[in-house]
């Protein structure tokens, strides 16, 4: 069995750790030859990668002087590349880098899996829309993260055959709750579709003097929200309760800490942090935005799911959980059982058996 996977890059990025992940994962079965090729501009590899697999990459720097003639040569490249390989099965993912994947093999009788990673809905502009359209129901399947992704696929009618499978979730070990904190946190990239700053607002309002915010995460997509967010803070007179961390590599410690989680995105792919916040026994409170939370949280299970930008209705959940300890902790026991289902060891189990069905 040769399995082929296809991506821009391996550089820092949710698509590109889970395709990391499930090529280790899929090189270490019996029989099984994987091979890695990369076709974007930078084809990076930030990720750990098995020494069984074969990396492969055009033999040209992609100029973006001449973007259409490299990518011509990309898609020729590709071509060529994918019939020397003669794999058994194809997963590609990413929605632009797809539309490139099964436009260069039309007319080769190979079996393609594809997955979009980002919003559902995303309008990827009138030619990748309608290359979109027109290509993807030629691929063999259709990977979504979430249900929404798939409805939003079979009303498109992009394909056929559509599995929902999420993204794997690391799985740890937490802190029993009586050694937490009172802090609520968040995690993701510093960009304005996260509405941190509605965040930092919201607690601003909140009569909870000991309680504390943390947010965690970088600048993004050349937005400088860091700046504009500790300046926010600073406006509001909550420095000693609101702590904006930046980019940091100790994200554990924080989920070990807190006793509750707050997510304010609104548009998703497949939300990581947070299924990383229910592994971490942290009760959740969450928009239900496009897409993802909903096949994560449990409405008054295991979190909260609060209509996207409903300030009054957010503060008021989170606010029920900050005054119930009880409530928490009952709460906290319903994360755990939820998250199994995305163990990076089930989620590579249904990758595989998906992509390699006959």
């Amino acid at each position: 069995m040769k399995i082929v996977g296809v991506i821009h890059s391996l550089g820092v990025g949710g698509m590109e750790q889970v395709m990391s992940l499930l090529l280790n994962d899929f090189c270490e079965k019996e029989n099984v030859k994987v091979d890695l090729i990369l076709i974007g501009r930078d084809r990076d590899i930030a990720f750990p990668l098995s020494n069984a697999i074969t990396v492969h990459k055009p033999p040209f720097e992609f100029n973006n002087r001449y973007r259409n003639y490299h990518t011509f040569k990309t898609l020729l490249f590709l071509r060529k590349k994918v019939k020397e390989l003669q794999p058994d099965t194809i997963l590609g993912f990413g929605e632009i880098w797809n539309n490139l994947l099964l436009l260069s093999l039309s007319g080769l009788d190979y079996p393609v899996y594809i997955s979009d990673r980002s919003q559902p809905d995303k309008n990827l502009g009138k030619l990748h829309n309608f290359l979109r359209n027109k290509l993807y129901p030629r691929a063999a399947g259709f990977i979504a993260q979430t249900t929404y992704a798939a409805d939003n696929a079979r009303k498109n009618k992009w394909n056929n055959n559509i599995r929902v499978i999420g993204n794997p979730i690391r799985i740890t070990s937490p802190q029993e709750n009586e050694s937490r904190k009172n802090i609520i946190l968040s995690v993701g990239r510093l960009i304005s579709t996260k509405h941190f700053d509605d965040l930092i607002r919201m607690f601003s309002k909140m009569n909870i003097p000991d309680w504390k915010l943390i947010i965690i995460g970088g600048n993004a997509k050349n937005q400088d929200q860091l700046s504009q967010l500790k300046q926010l803070v600073k406006d509001l007179d909550i420095e000693d309760r609101v702590e904006l961390t930046g980019k940091i590599s100790n994200v554990g410690e924080y989920y070990q800490q807190a006793s509750l989680f707050a997510f304010t995105s609104s548009s998703e792919g497949f939300p990581n942090v947070v299924g990383e916040a229910l592994s971490n026994r942290l009760p959740v409170v969450a928009y239900d935005c496009v897409a993802g939370p909903a096949d994560l949280v449990s409405d008054n299970e295991n979190g909260f799911l609060v209509k996207t930008h409903d300030h009054a209705d957010f503060m008021k959940k989170l606010g029920l959980l900050v005054d119930n300890a009880s409530l928490r902790n009952s709460f906290a026991n319903n994360t755990v059982e939820k998250i199994k289902q995305f163990s990076k060891e089930e989620i590579s189990k249904k990758y595989f058996n998906f992509i390699t069905e006959k």
